[in-house]
């Protein structure tokens, strides 16, 4: 692996890293989590399990500060949650071939990588008079991207949060709070999927230091988010990455074509 000879130490960092980026605008982090993971990690049961929890951390704080500022509206988010949850959880049952995770994981954090540049060339508009929606949208939407956040590993919010800046849902404040909440859910019944399943492993040797690291980046992260702090440049950098370690993972791991090694 490519990472395998690096410090486990610069790891955590960028753990740290990716959790004040993502948190800052509500996500998680698992994408890139899943990225790195990819890079160091052999077993992809233990990337996906680790990447889970990992965004567990991160978002359980993150709504509670947004709860605690009053951005929560449970009222208005439960369709999304209510139908994610038990997609979710079928997602997480399916037991992929190797390769089809890392192609499935490839492709994932490319349109991750897309859909992030859209938010930030969308905030502007998102942040207008919000536009309201039938309830029965908020169903489809949480089912389609509950049962794909279940089957690659990650809490949703990252696909979630883009879509409804662009359907101008509300502002942009309350989709980071949404996205949140949505990413707590998901990655919860992703987790009791992957234990039904049977494939829930975590090192938890390495992993307990990643928990940490990321649990101190999202609370930074969530205070600039409150702070109204501007998160566009960060996207589009996050961005570039996402895209780039996607297109590698597919590559290299995906269709076993030896590039950027």
């Amino acid at each position: 692996m490519l990472l395998e000879n690096l410090e486990f130490y610069w790891v955590v960092l960028v753990f740290f890293g990716i959790a004040v980026f993502y948190s800052s605008v509500g996500f998680g982090g698992g994408s890139s989590y899943l990225a790195i993971l990819a890079l160091v990690f052999v077993s992809f049961f233990e990337i996906r399990s680790t990447a889970l929890l990992c965004n567990l951390v991160v978002v359980s704080s993150s709504c509670y500060m947004y709860l605690k500022k009053g951005h929560l509206n449970i009222k208005k988010f439960l369709p999304f949650v209510l139908m994610s949850i038990p997609f979710a959880f079928l997602g997480a049952l399916f037991k992929l071939d190797e390769a089809v995770f890392f192609v499935l994981l490839g492709v994932t954090l490319i349109i991750s990588s897309i859909a992030l540049v859209i938010q930030s060339y969308t905030q502007g508009r998102s942040s207008s008079r919000p536009v309201n929606f039938p309830t029965w949208l908020s169903f489809i939407i949480g089912s389609v991207i509950g049962f794909l956040s279940g089957l690659v590993g990650i809490g949703g919010g990252i696909f979630l949060s883009p879509l409804l800046n662009h359907m101008r849902w509300d502002l942009p404040i309350k989709i980071a709070a949404l996205a949140s909440f949505f990413i707590l859910a998901n990655s919860i019944s992703g987790i009791m999927g992957l234990v039904v399943s049977g494939t829930f492993d975590v090192p938890w040797d390495k992993a307990g230091f990643l928990f940490l690291a990321v649990l101190m980046g999202g609370q930074l992260g969530v205070r600039f988010s409150l702070k109204k702090f501007n998160a566009n440049s960060i996207r589009l950098l996050t961005a570039v990455l996402v895209f780039l370690v996607g297109i590698r993972i597919l590559v290299n791991n995906g269709f076993n074509i030896s590039i950027f090694a």
